[in-house]
């Protein structure tokens, strides 16, 4: 299968992300402390946390990072069913009653990391290794634990992980990211460094493109490169993703393509959505067989909804603007009534989504009273 751009233009080196220069240095110098602090990388979605934990996590730990690098998406967590057990499980990888935690384990690929050699093309982040850097101490911390959305854990599971950072080895780090960092309990936020990512300047998202465009040979019809990181707005993430996806089509030749192409692969999904809520079906949770194991996966609008907006990088913002679309150029047979009372929702969410850290919750809640006018309108 083909990487997405997204993986094979990852950057490699901590002077390559898209952020500003302190940011950079912030990032580097946590990385090369031969006792680097637990660390929060907060910020907007698709501004690059993963891609500077990655190479935090690369710098630390050396060329097989990651064999001791063990990630959590609490955001995935939140909405499972058993969230508590698979949180649990996933800290004490012996069971609830075991001492043995994975924060609490030491790691011997620490003490075999003068002897990895790094694949082709596998550099340091900083420029050189942190064994080559210090002669005492590199080498201390042989495993990290990445809690990505950790501001999604909420309050019963942080005090868990309070506890094992207090308890922990001194082999071990955590690394969160969040959007919300006031969502994470002052017992974590004081016991880690915060590094702030802000939104991505149109400037730098449109040189990071032109980057990309050169190295997969496309030549882009003049313009749109900008207008592809207006309508990104700041999300990286998503406007690489946008690129991609013009270019896959042979789509790059013309300005007008990217609002058509925006539209026409959001608004089908979009539909989906809209009509599994207006079935009833919210939250249908299926199980289906992964890697040989059976899984329970949520379906139904809100699975439908996480598939959207992951797959297309879009804000909670963004599916309001299409559900809008959606209703008012009458792609849904739907009555007078029906259609003003779901138009009225939507303005309701739309309001709450102002207020709000946490849009999915609103979609959810939206999702929810589209049901309930389903019912009412049938009765």
């Amino acid at each position: 299968m083909m990487a997405s751009w997204l993986e094979s233009h990852a950057p490699r080196r901590f002077d390559e992300l898209a952020m500003s220069e302190s940011i950079q240095s912030n990032l580097q110098k946590v990385a090369v402390q031969a006792n680097p602090p637990h660390l929060i990388l907060a910020g907007p979605s698709g501004v690059g946390k993963t891609a500077a934990w990655r190479l935090v996590a690369r710098q630390i730990l050396g060329p097989s990072w990651h064999s001791t690098t063990h990630i959590l998406q609490a955001r995935d967590l939140a909405k499972s069913s058993g969230a508590m057990r698979k949180f649990e499980e996933f800290l004490k990888p012996g069971g609830a009653s075991s001492k043995d935690t994975l924060a609490g384990r030491s790691s011997l690929d620490s003490f075999d990391s003068n002897l990895t050699i790094a694949a082709e093309g596998d550099i340091p982040p900083a420029g050189i290794e942190n064994t080559t850097l210090a002669s005492t101490g590199s080498g201390k911390v042989s495993r990290l634990i990445i809690i990505e959305d950790a501001d999604h854990l909420g309050p019963t599971r942080q005090p868990y992980l309070r506890r094992m950072m207090e308890s922990t080895s001194s082999t071990s780090r955590f690394i969160f990211t969040a959007r919300s960092p006031s969502r994470i309990i002052d017992a974590l936020r004081s016991r880690s460094k915060q590094i702030r990512i802000a939104s991505t300047p149109s400037q730098i998202v449109t040189k990071r493109l032109e980057s990309i465009a050169k190295n997969e040979n496309l030549t882009p019809v003049r313009g749109i490169l900008g207008d592809i990181a207006h309508v990104a707005n700041g999300n990286l993430r998503r406007a690489v993703f946008l690129l991609e996806l013009l270019a896959r089509h042979n789509k790059i030749g013309d300005r007008r393509n990217l609002q058509k192409v925006v539209a026409a692969t959001t608004l089908v999904g979009v539909q989906h959505v809209l009509e599994e809520a207006l079935r009833g079906r919210v939250h249908d949770w299926k199980w289906e067989k992964q890697g040989g194991r059976n899984k329970r996966v949520l379906k139904g609008a809100l699975g439908a909804l996480d598939q959207l907006m992951n797959e297309h990088a879009l804000e909670a913002e963004d599916v309001v603007h299409h559900i809008h679309r959606l209703l008012t150029t009458g792609r849904l047979l739907l009555d007078e009534s029906m259609l003003c009372e779901l138009l009225e929702a939507l303005a309701d969410c739309d309001v709450s989504l102002q207020t709000s850290m946490h849009g999915r919750v609103q979609l959810e809640e939206f999702l929810h009273r589209v049901k309930e006018i389903s019912v009412s309108q049938a009765a």
